[in-house]
Protein backbone atom coordinates (compact mmCIF):
# COMPACT_ATOMS: atom_id res chain seq x y z
CA UNK A 1 0.00 0.00 0.00
CA UNK A 2 1.10 3.36 -0.52
CA UNK A 3 1.81 5.88 2.11
CA UNK A 4 -1.72 7.66 2.04
CA UNK A 5 -3.41 4.10 2.04
CA UNK A 6 -1.39 2.89 4.82
CA UNK A 7 -2.04 5.99 7.29
CA UNK A 8 -5.70 6.11 6.42
CA UNK A 9 -6.32 2.63 7.44
CA UNK A 10 -4.66 3.28 10.78
CA UNK A 11 -7.15 6.34 11.15
CA UNK A 12 -9.43 3.93 10.26
CA UNK A 13 -8.94 1.54 12.63
CA UNK A 14 -8.13 4.21 15.44
CA UNK A 15 -12.26 4.57 15.71
CA UNK A 16 -13.69 1.32 14.74
CA UNK A 17 -11.66 -0.67 17.31
CA UNK A 18 -12.79 -1.47 20.91
CA UNK A 19 -9.63 -0.08 22.22
CA UNK A 20 -11.06 3.49 20.93
CA UNK A 21 -13.85 2.84 23.54
CA UNK A 22 -14.12 6.47 24.12
CA UNK A 23 -14.57 8.06 21.57
CA UNK A 24 -17.12 5.53 19.98
CA UNK A 25 -18.78 6.57 23.69
CA UNK A 26 -18.51 9.96 22.79
CA UNK A 27 -20.14 9.45 19.16
CA UNK A 28 -22.84 7.81 20.86
CA UNK A 29 -23.42 10.56 23.09
CA UNK A 30 -23.55 12.97 20.25
CA UNK A 31 -26.24 11.21 17.85
CA UNK A 32 -28.33 10.15 20.97
CA UNK A 33 -30.79 12.90 21.10
CA UNK A 34 -31.53 12.36 17.23
CA UNK A 35 -33.01 9.93 14.75
CA UNK A 36 -32.75 8.77 11.51
CA UNK A 37 -34.84 11.54 9.91
CA UNK A 38 -32.18 14.42 11.58
CA UNK A 39 -29.63 13.12 9.24
CA UNK A 40 -29.12 16.70 8.20
CA UNK A 41 -28.21 18.32 12.15
CA UNK A 42 -26.29 14.85 12.62
CA UNK A 43 -24.03 15.79 9.78
CA UNK A 44 -23.47 19.64 10.26
CA UNK A 45 -22.77 18.14 13.81
CA UNK A 46 -20.16 15.64 13.16
CA UNK A 47 -18.54 17.96 11.03
CA UNK A 48 -18.60 20.57 13.84
CA UNK A 49 -17.10 18.41 15.83
CA UNK A 50 -14.26 17.21 12.63
CA UNK A 51 -13.58 21.06 12.23
CA UNK A 52 -12.26 20.93 15.66
CA UNK A 53 -10.46 18.16 15.82
CA UNK A 54 -8.95 18.44 12.76
CA UNK A 55 -7.63 21.59 13.89
CA UNK A 56 -5.62 20.14 16.85
CA UNK A 57 -4.77 16.93 15.69
CA UNK A 58 -2.95 19.52 13.09
CA UNK A 59 -1.46 21.65 15.29
CA UNK A 60 -0.73 19.19 17.96
CA UNK A 61 1.03 16.66 15.13
CA UNK A 62 3.12 19.16 13.93
CA UNK A 63 4.31 19.99 16.96
CA UNK A 64 2.66 23.75 17.20
CA UNK A 65 1.35 23.45 20.47
CA UNK A 66 2.35 21.28 23.75
CA UNK A 67 0.00 19.60 26.01
CA UNK A 68 0.13 17.26 28.83
CA UNK A 69 -1.43 13.93 27.80
CA UNK A 70 -2.75 12.46 30.94
CA UNK A 71 -4.75 16.26 30.82
CA UNK A 72 -6.40 15.39 27.54
CA UNK A 73 -6.95 11.62 28.76
CA UNK A 74 -8.87 12.63 31.47
CA UNK A 75 -10.60 15.72 29.69
CA UNK A 76 -11.90 13.23 26.78
CA UNK A 77 -14.21 10.98 29.59
CA UNK A 78 -15.23 14.50 30.66
CA UNK A 79 -16.95 15.75 27.03
CA UNK A 80 -18.42 12.74 27.29
CA UNK A 81 -19.97 12.87 30.81
CA UNK A 82 -21.27 16.56 30.12
CA UNK A 83 -22.49 15.75 26.25
CA UNK A 84 -24.70 12.74 28.28
CA UNK A 85 -26.30 15.04 30.81
CA UNK A 86 -27.08 17.64 28.47
CA UNK A 87 -28.94 14.36 26.84
CA UNK A 88 -30.82 13.97 30.06
CA UNK A 89 -31.73 17.34 30.98
CA UNK A 90 -33.57 17.18 27.65
CA UNK A 91 -35.13 14.01 27.60
CA UNK A 92 -38.34 15.49 28.57
CA UNK A 93 -39.22 17.05 25.50
CA UNK A 94 -37.44 14.22 23.37
CA UNK A 95 -40.97 13.00 22.59
CA UNK A 96 -42.69 16.21 22.22
CA UNK A 97 -44.07 17.33 18.97
CA UNK A 98 -41.99 19.98 16.89
CA UNK A 99 -42.49 23.99 17.00
CA UNK A 100 -43.54 26.05 14.43
CA UNK A 101 -40.09 27.65 14.16
CA UNK A 102 -37.40 24.86 14.28
CA UNK A 103 -34.14 25.68 15.17
CA UNK A 104 -31.11 26.77 12.76
CA UNK A 105 -29.37 23.43 11.58
CA UNK A 106 -26.23 25.13 10.94
CA UNK A 107 -26.23 27.99 14.05
CA UNK A 108 -27.07 25.33 16.49
CA UNK A 109 -25.66 25.34 19.87
CA UNK A 110 -24.70 21.78 19.82
CA UNK A 111 -22.81 22.08 16.94
CA UNK A 112 -20.87 24.91 18.83
CA UNK A 113 -20.87 22.14 22.11
CA UNK A 114 -19.52 19.35 19.74
CA UNK A 115 -16.91 22.02 18.16
CA UNK A 116 -15.53 22.68 21.26
CA UNK A 117 -15.57 19.20 22.45
CA UNK A 118 -13.71 18.45 19.13
CA UNK A 119 -10.73 20.26 19.94
CA UNK A 120 -9.94 18.00 23.02
CA UNK A 121 -10.59 15.12 20.72
CA UNK A 122 -8.31 15.98 18.55
CA UNK A 123 -5.30 16.53 20.55
CA UNK A 124 -6.16 12.51 21.81
CA UNK A 125 -5.72 11.54 18.60
CA UNK A 126 -2.72 13.65 17.97
CA UNK A 127 -1.08 11.08 21.03
CA UNK A 128 -1.80 8.09 18.58
CA UNK A 129 -0.38 9.47 15.05
CA UNK A 130 3.09 11.21 17.06
CA UNK A 131 3.38 7.66 18.73
CA UNK A 132 3.39 6.16 14.79
CA UNK A 133 5.51 8.78 13.29
CA UNK A 134 8.18 9.97 15.77
CA UNK A 135 8.83 13.05 17.65
CA UNK A 136 10.72 14.89 15.11
CA UNK A 137 8.55 13.75 11.74
CA UNK A 138 6.13 16.77 9.96
CA UNK A 139 4.06 15.13 8.07
CA UNK A 140 1.40 16.41 5.46
CA UNK A 141 0.07 13.52 3.83
CA UNK A 142 0.46 11.44 6.72
CA UNK A 143 -1.49 13.89 8.81
CA UNK A 144 -4.10 14.18 5.89
CA UNK A 145 -4.21 10.54 5.55
CA UNK A 146 -5.07 9.94 8.95
CA UNK A 147 -7.70 12.50 9.60
CA UNK A 148 -9.51 11.26 6.40
CA UNK A 149 -9.74 7.92 7.87
CA UNK A 150 -10.88 9.06 11.03
CA UNK A 151 -13.73 10.34 9.64
CA UNK A 152 -14.73 7.52 7.96
CA UNK A 153 -14.25 5.61 10.83
CA UNK A 154 -16.89 7.87 12.36
CA UNK A 155 -19.55 8.47 9.87
CA UNK A 156 -19.54 4.33 9.78
CA UNK A 157 -19.93 4.37 13.43
CA UNK A 158 -22.72 7.40 13.29
CA UNK A 159 -24.40 5.89 10.36
CA UNK A 160 -25.05 2.55 12.65
CA UNK A 161 -26.72 4.10 15.68
CA UNK A 162 -28.72 5.85 13.87
CA UNK A 163 -30.27 3.01 11.88
CA UNK A 164 -30.10 1.04 15.27
CA UNK A 165 -32.32 3.51 16.52
CA UNK A 166 -34.45 3.69 13.29
CA UNK A 167 -34.70 -0.46 13.89
CA UNK A 168 -35.64 -0.07 17.72
CA UNK A 169 -37.70 3.12 17.57
CA UNK A 170 -39.70 2.19 14.25
CA UNK A 171 -39.65 -1.52 14.37
CA UNK A 172 -39.85 -2.36 17.54
CA UNK A 173 -41.82 0.72 18.80
CA UNK A 174 -39.03 1.74 21.21
CA UNK A 175 -40.34 5.56 22.44
CA UNK A 176 -37.84 8.24 21.72
CA UNK A 177 -37.58 9.30 25.13
CA UNK A 178 -36.07 5.89 26.55
CA UNK A 179 -33.92 5.62 23.41
CA UNK A 180 -32.02 8.67 24.21
CA UNK A 181 -32.43 8.18 27.90
CA UNK A 182 -30.86 4.37 27.78
CA UNK A 183 -28.16 5.12 25.29
CA UNK A 184 -27.06 9.01 27.40
CA UNK A 185 -27.01 6.50 30.39
CA UNK A 186 -24.75 4.11 29.17
CA UNK A 187 -22.31 6.69 27.57
CA UNK A 188 -22.24 8.22 31.06
CA UNK A 189 -21.84 5.09 32.90
CA UNK A 190 -18.81 4.36 30.65
CA UNK A 191 -17.32 7.76 30.59
CA UNK A 192 -17.51 7.89 34.27
CA UNK A 193 -15.53 4.30 34.72
CA UNK A 194 -13.03 5.61 32.09
CA UNK A 195 -12.48 8.80 33.70
CA UNK A 196 -11.85 6.58 37.64
CA UNK A 197 -9.41 4.32 35.88
CA UNK A 198 -7.55 7.48 34.63
CA UNK A 199 -7.50 8.96 37.98
CA UNK A 200 -7.20 6.18 40.13
CA UNK A 201 -5.00 3.35 38.29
Amino acid sequence: MSVFQTYLQLGFLHICTPRAADHLTFLLALCAPYVLADWRRVLALVTSFTVGHSLTLALATLGLVAFKPTLIEALIPVTIIITALVNLRGAGSASARPTLRPTPVLAAAPNALALGFGLIHGLGFSNYLRALLGPSSRPVQELLAFNVGVELGQVLVVGAILLLGALLLRGFGVLRRDWLLTTSGAALGIAALLLVQLLWP
